[in-house]
């Protein structure tokens, strides 16, 4: 996750790569020093009269994420409009910028879902800056019961999420517009049915592969990688190290490259939307000694993937990695 703010009105706040060393404690400092300005900034765009509710008397809400945008649309419907903050499947979605129009987009919504765990604390500083009695907040985090030490951020990939999503999504649709209850739920119903293609392809990788060994930059898929019953050999901080921006040390970088030249595991898992020479260098040297590579994305690619297919795909790559030796560095 590499720090935990985005930044406003061309602030970045939030480490990129090229931050590296920094860590949390530096993107905390940055984040105080510009609050203030950030605050003052969006409490005026909140109430200049320029925010525009959602035309036809639809729901106007926001996914801080692609992936939960989604889930909103799927659940909500033809009675709502979702819009993503963080859509952009080829960029680092942990250097994100929120702008003015953020601002105000999150500022109009009526629902709100987003992560938590520091991933898109930017949404915090936003809907403190823009109060909204009426707006009901999903903070995912807080939804399933996780502290904010929880050391892994990206909860979309835990197959046993999405579905407490939707079904709360539901929940705030209807509180909204009581009047539509029965199609926001049957929508929900729908959503959580139609994961049962990746709860059977899921099942049937376990089944196939138990305990398969394999190897990640960072725990962008961790969660589904406990799902398949997969043994991620990457040291813990190695992985966290290369989430937050921090150097690994030569003893874990050293345990990660064994992983490859001693052809200890059967894939490598790499966030495609963000790499830097370590990371590079790492996939290069699977490649050489023969392991597949497959790419995972943060936000959700698009077009042509909804939540469900995404996660779909992303077993389907794996799965072709273990079986067949076959790379899908790119979706």
């Amino acid at each position: 996750m590499r720090g935990s703010a985005g930044g406003i009105g061309g602030a970045r706040v939030g480490g990129a790569r090229a931050a590296r060393g920094g860590g949390r404690r530096s993107v905390a400092i940055l984040l105080l020093a510009v609050a203030a300005a950030v605050i003052a900034t969006l409490a005026a765009a909140a109430t200049s009269g320029a925010i525009a509710a959602p035309a036809g008397g639809k729901i106007g809400a926001v996914g801080a994420e692609s992936q939960y945008a989604n889930v909103i649309g799927q659940v909500g419907g033809k009675y709502v409009q979702a819009s993503a903050i963080m859509s952009n499947p080829n960029t680092d979605p942990h250097s994100f910028e929120a702008s003015i129009a953020v601002a105000r987009q999150v500022g109009n919504a009526q629902l709100v879902v987003q992560n938590g765990i520091g991933y898109d604390a930017f949404m915090n500083t936003i809907e403190s800056a823009a109060p909204n009695g009426t707006r009901k907040v999903i903070d995912v985090q807080r939804l399933l019961g996780l502290a904010d030490s929880a050391p892994n951020p990206h909860l979309w990939y835990d197959p046993a999420a999405m579905p407490r999503v939707a079904d709360s999504v539901a929940a705030a649709l209807s509180a909204i517009q009581p009047s539509h209850k029965a199609y926001f739920a049957a929508n929900a119903a729908a959503f959580n049915a139609s994961l049962a293609r990746l709860t059977a392809a899921i099942s049937s990788f376990k089944s196939a592969y138990p305990g398969v060994a394999v190897a990640v930059t960072e725990p962008v898929a961790d969660y589904l990688l406990t799902a398949l019953g997969a043994d991620n050999l990457t040291p813990w901080a190695f992985q966290s190290d290369i989430m937050n921006g921090v150097d690994p040390s030569p003893q874990n970088v050293a345990a990660q490259r064994a992983l490859f030249t001693g052809h200890k595991v059967r894939a490598l898992l790499y966030n495609q939307q963000v790499t830097d020479t370590l990371t590079e260098s790492l996939i290069n040297l699977a490649r050489q000694n023969h392991i597949p590579v497959v790419g995972v994305y943060e936000t959700m690619p698009e077009p042509g993937y909804d939540y469900q297919t995404w996660m779909q795909a992303e077993v389907r790559d794996l799965r072709a990695a273990v079986a067949a030796k076959t790379p899908t560095e790119h979706m």
